[in-house]
C-alpha cells in the first residue's frame, strides 16, 4: 500500500501540486485517479465497493499523498473519515446501498458539517436545528469550514443539529443527511485560505431545508456520540497527514542542505544544520510510530471506540501536528531566503501545516481531552 501510494504521489500528485496551489484549483483528475486506485474505499467492506483493508492502510495512503500535497491529502481524509465513514458506521442498509458505492469509488464526495460560528469543540452550543414536520426534517442554521461540499461531485453533507431536548434538559443532537441540490441548502462562496489551496472548503447555510425523515443518520439523539467517534478516526488520519508533511519538509531540507554550499562546504556539514535535520528526522519518526499505533488500535475497535483509543488519537494528533509545524519552521530556516519564496515547496508546506494544529480539534482541546482521560 505504501509503495502504491508513494509512486502515485510522485508521478501524479507532486507534478501538479504547485499549479493547484497557485490557482487554488481542486484536482478533479487526481481525485478520479485516486478513486480508480481504490483509495476512497480502503477501510470499508467489499459489500459496498470497499477494498476490505484496515484503517492503518488508509493512514499510509494519506501520509504518502500528503507528502506530495496536503490539500489533496485532506480531500482524501475528509471524504473517507468525515464523509463516508459515518454513513458506513451508523447508516441503515438502505442508506449504505444508496450512497456508499459512489463514495467509495471516488465518483462522489460527502461532507460532514459540525463546526458553526459559535460551535465546534463546544458541541452543546450548536445552533443549527432540525424540526420534524409531516414526516420530514426541516433544517435551519449554518455551518462553516466544511471540506468537500462545493465541488461538482459533492453529493451531500451530514450535519449535526439540535432535534429537541434530552431528559436532563440539554440539547438533543442528531445527525441529518442533506443531499446536494435540496431546496434551502446553500453552499456559499469558498474561503480565501492560508493553505490547503487544492482542497474545497465552504460555509453552508440551511433555510427551511426539508429532507425525508429517513435521512436521520443513526438514532435520534445519537449525534453527539457519533461525531465523537468520527473525530477520533479523523484525528488519527490528520496525524497521518501531518507525518506526510513533516517527511516532505525533511526530504526538501536534506536535499537542499546537500546542494547549498557556504564557506566551501555543503551546509549539511555544518553542525547547526545537522542538528535541525536530526531533530526533524527524530520527531517525524516518533509521530509516525504514534499514528500507526493509534490506527491499529482504532481498527480493532471500529465504531465502538474506547477511552484508550481516544487517548491515543488525541496524543498522536497533538504530537504529529506540532512536530510537523516545527519541521516546516526549520525547513524554511534551512532554506534561508529561498524558504520565503514560493518557488520552493517549503513555503507551501509552511502555509499548509498550520491548520493541522486547529482542524479536527485544536491542540488545546487535545490537551484537555488527554487530561480528562487521565482522570484529572
Amino acid at each position: 500500500m505504501r509503495e502504491l501510494c508513494r509512486d502515485f504521489a510522485k508521478e501524479v500528485v507532486a507534478p501538479a501540486a504547485e499549479q493547484l496551489d497557485r490557482a487554488h484549483e481542486f484536482g478533479y483528475d487526481i481525485v478520479r485517479r485516486m478513486g480508480e486506485l481504490g483509495l476512497f474505499g480502503l477501510p470499508f467492506s467489499e459489500e459496498y465497493g470497499g477494498a476490505g483493508a484496515d484503517f492503518l492502510s488508509l493512514c499510509l495512503a494519506i501520509e504518502e499523498i500528503s507528502r506530495a500535497d496536503a490539500g489533496v491529502g485532506i480531500t482524501l481524509e475528509a471524504a473517507v473519515c468525515l464523509g463516508a465513514a459515518p454513513i458506513y458506521d451508523f447508516g441503515t442498509k438502505e442508506q449504505k446501498q444508496r450512497w456508499l458505492p459512489d463514495l467509495l469509488a471516488g465518483k462522489k464526495l460527502w461532507a460532514f458539517g459540525l463546526t458553526e460560528p459559535e460551535a465546534g469543540s463546544d458541541a452543546g452550543a450548536t445552533k443549527t436545528r432540525a424540526d420534524q414536520r409531516d414526516g420530514h426534517w426541516v433544517v435551519n442554521g449554518a455551518k462553516q469550514f466544511i471540506t468537500n461540499c462545493g465541488t461538482s461531485i459533492s453529493a451531500g453533507v451530514t450535519v449535526t443539529a439540535v432535534t429537541g431536548k434530552t431528559k436532563r434538559g440539554g440539547p438533543e443532537i442528531s445527525a441529518i443527511m442533506v443531499p446536494t441540490g435540496t431546496p434551502g441548502y446553500h453552499v456559499l462562496e469558498s474561503y480565501r485560505k492560508l493553505g490547503w489551496h487544492s482542497s474545497d472548503t465552504h460555509p453552508l447555510s440551511f433555510e427551511d431545508c426539508e429532507v425525508p425523515a429517513e435521512n436521520l443518520l443513526g438514532e435520534r439523539g445519537g449525534g453527539y456520540r457519533q461525531f465523537l467517534n468520527t473525530l477520533t478516526s479523523g484525528r488519527i488520519a490528520i496525524a497521518a497527514l501531518s507525518v506526510g508533511l513533516a517527511q516532505a519538509c525533511l526530504d526538501a531540507s536534506l536535499a537542499y542542505a546537500k546542494e547549498r554550499r557556504t564557506f566551501g562546504v555543503p551546509i549539511s556539514k555544518h553542525q547547526a544544520i545537522q542538528f535541525k535535520l536530526a531533530d526533524m528526522a527524530m520527531e517525524t519518526e516518533l509521530a509516525r510510530t504514534m499514528v500507526y499505533r493509534a490506527a491499529v488500535a482504532y481498527s480493532h475497535g471500529g465504531a465502538k471506540t474506547t477511552d484508550q483509543v481516544r487517548m491515543l488519537a488525541a496524543m498522536c494528533k497533538l504530537y504529529a501536528s506540532e512536530a510537523s509545524k516545527r519541521a516546516a519552521d526549520q525547513a524554511v530556516q534551512i532554506h534561508g531566503g529561498y524558504g520565503f519564496m514560493e518557488d520552493y515547496p517549503v513555503a507551501r508546506y509552511w502555509r499548509d501545516v498550520k491548520i493541522n494544529e486547529i482542524g479536527e480539534g485544536t491542540s488545546e482541546v487535545q490537551r484537555m481531552l488527554i487530561a480528562r482521560l487521565l482522570g484529572c
